[in-house]
C-alpha cells in the first residue's frame, strides 16, 4: 500500500521523534495524509483558525519529507456551508511548509456543500473535495484540485473484500480516469469492517495493475 492516514493528529500535537518514527519506518514513495486537528475545525467560525493551523503545521510533520501527503480537513455534520467562511479558512493554508509543498483536502458533511460557490472556491485555491462514500454523510462529488482524495465507507464484514467486486471495479476505473488525466489518486478504505480494509485495498491495487511489493 502506498499511502496510509495518521488519524491521531486529529486529537492532539504528535512529538517530533513520532513523525521521524514514521519517516523511518516505511519505504521510499510511501506517504503519510495527516488528519488536521480539530481545534481547528470545530471552531464556530473556521476563518478564526490561524493560530491553530500554525500550532498543527509547527509540530513536526516536515520530518516526513517527501513522505508527506494531503493534509485533510474534516467538517462537523452539523456545519453547513458559508461561503465567507470557507474562503477565509482556505486563506489560512499554506502552500508549503519548510520548502515542502502541501496539499490539502476539505471532507464537507453537510448537504449545503453542494453548491457551485463551494465548488468554484475549492478550485480557486487548489483544495480537494474528499469523495466519501458513506452511509450518513452526503457525497460531494467535486473535482476541484491537482490531485484526488476518496474516504470509502461502506465496507462490509460480511464481504471477504469488503465492498463487492463491481464496486472496487467502479472505483478503479474512477481512479483510472483520475490518473490518466494526471491527478494523483489517494484511496483509503476506512470504516468500522477494519479487518476487511487491507484486502480491499490490495484487490483494488490489482484492478489497477499496481504491483504489490
Amino acid at each position: 500500500m502506498g499511502a496510509i492516514e495518521i488519524n491521531a493528529t486529529f486529537y492532539g500535537r504528535q512529538s517530533p521523534a513520532s513523525w521521524e518514527k514514521w519517516a523511518a519506518a516505511v519505504p521510499e514513495g510511501f506517504q503519510f495524509a495527516v488528519k488536521g486537528s480539530r481545534f481547528c475545525v470545530t471552531r464556530p467560525k473556521l476563518a478564526d483558525a490561524g493560530e491553530g493551523v500554525h500550532n498543527f503545521l509547527d509540530q513536526g510533520l516536515a520530518a516526513l519529507g517527501p513522505k508527506l501527503g494531503p493534509i485533510l480537513w474534516m467538517l462537523a455534520a452539523r456545519r453547513s456551508f458559508d461561503a465567507e467562511d470557507i474562503a477565509r479558512f482556505f486563506e489560512l493554508l499554506p502552500r508549503s511548509l519548510d520548502g515542502l509543498p502541501l496539499r490539502h483536502a476539505l471532507e464537507p458533511r453537510h448537504e449545503s456543500f453542494r453548491d457551485a460557490r463551494f465548488e468554484q472556491l475549492a478550485r480557486d485555491h487548489d483544495v480537494a473535495v474528499v469523495f466519501g462514500d458513506d452511509d450518513e454523510f452526503p457525497c460531494i462529488d467535486m473535482d476541484t484540485a491537482n490531485f484526488t482524495y476518496a474516504r470509502l465507507q461502506r465496507m462490509r464484514e460480511e464481504c471477504p473484500t469488503g465492498y463487492p467486486a463491481d464496486r472496487l471495479a467502479d472505483f478503479a476505473s474512477r481512479a483510472r480516469a483520475q490518473a490518466t488525466a494526471g491527478k494523483d489518486a489517494y484511496v483509503f478504505m476506512i470504516n468500522g469492517a477494519k479487518v476487511r480494509a487491507p484486502q480491499a485495498a490490495l484487490d483494488l491495487q490489482d484492478l489497477l495493475g499496481i504491483a504489490r511489493p
